[in-house]
């Protein structure tokens, strides 16, 4: 069972899928969004399926795949959270999480095209485990306490502009949250349904070439601790998405540098969360 969203951008259905089907959501919720995933989402979406108060939707299959989750409040992302990515970049392992920001409204579906900014000449790719916030977090007392917030976790592209992030005035946000940055999903998976998050394996290719192919289990630090450290600095509150870093392979860190051009066209997968394609197109 996971969640997700049908429809041209301004007309998504909420969408539960199960068993191979797309069930209409609306007679429940208007949206995939904090409210309805901190009121239980998930569990009450398969309630209502057994009660069969959910209608299939037609012709699902040929509807536009939008991102699972409407806009969030905030994207929270975490800066060189993989041992190999920190090394490959010549970036100190950090002692703490890095922590920035990116503009939630940089998130589009998984199979939208992605613009390359003007002047870009460093745009480049990232795969990384998304989690989804449920419940209101603050000052959790504990990493463990993580697991009772979290409603599930999505495929995530942080696309980025280097030159932007690390040349432009020593801040990371305007390189991280041009138009189209954040493709997401396919599908929203129930934290219920994903047995350990840190045992996943994380792959993108671009044009057919695998460039990353990492395990969510060489996290720097894992998903609850990054949960946790985040609640001692803000309110992370439903339907907030929480980017948790990107293994070794993206084109800052291989010989030459061989960042994103018009028409390149990049795979992504994480297991069991499904996998997501974009091309890239010159803004």
């Amino acid at each position: 069972m996971t969640l997700g969203r049908l429809g041209d951008a301004g007309n998504e259905i909420p969408v539960l899928h199960y068993d191979g089907r797309a069930y209409d959501l609306r007679p429940l919720t208007a949206d995939i969004d904090g409210a309805f995933l901190a009121s239980g989402g998930a569990a009450s979406a398969l309630a209502a399926l057994n009660r069969g108060d959910l209608v299939e939707v037609p012709d699902a299959a040929a509807l536009r795949v939008a991102p699972p989750i409407a806009s969030p409040g905030k994207i929270v992302c975490i800066g060189l959270n993989y041992r190999d990515h920190a090394e490959e970049t010549g970036a100190a392992i950090p002692e703490e999480p890095v922590v920035f920001m990116k503009d939630p409204s940089t998130i589009v579906g998984p199979f939208d095209e992605v613009y390359i900014p003007r002047k870009s000449v460093k745009t480049d790719w990232e795969v990384e485990l998304g989690v989804v916030i449920g419940k209101t977090a603050r000052y959790l007392s504990s990493p463990e306490e993580a697991d009772s917030v979290i409603a599930g976790y999505v495929l995530s592209h942080d696309v980025s502009e280097r030159e932007f992030q690390l040349e432009r005035g020593g801040q990371w946000d305007k390189g991280k949250s041009c138009e189209t940055f954040n493709p997401l999903g396919p599908v929203l998976v129930p934290a219920s349904e994903v047995a350990d998050p840190q045992s996943l394996g994380l792959r993108l290719w671009v044009n057919g070439e695998l460039r990353q192919d990492g395990s969510t289990a060489n996290m720097i630090f894992d998903v609850r601790h990054v949960i946790w450290y985040l609640s001692q600095f803000m309110v992370l509150r439903p339907g907030d998405l929480i980017n948790t870093g990107t293994p070794a392979g993206v084109a800052l860190g291989i010989e030459g540098n061989p960042y994103l051009r018009d028409g390149d066209v990049v795979e992504l997968e994480i297991d069991g969360l499904g996998r997501s394609s974009q091309k890239m197109v010159q803004a």
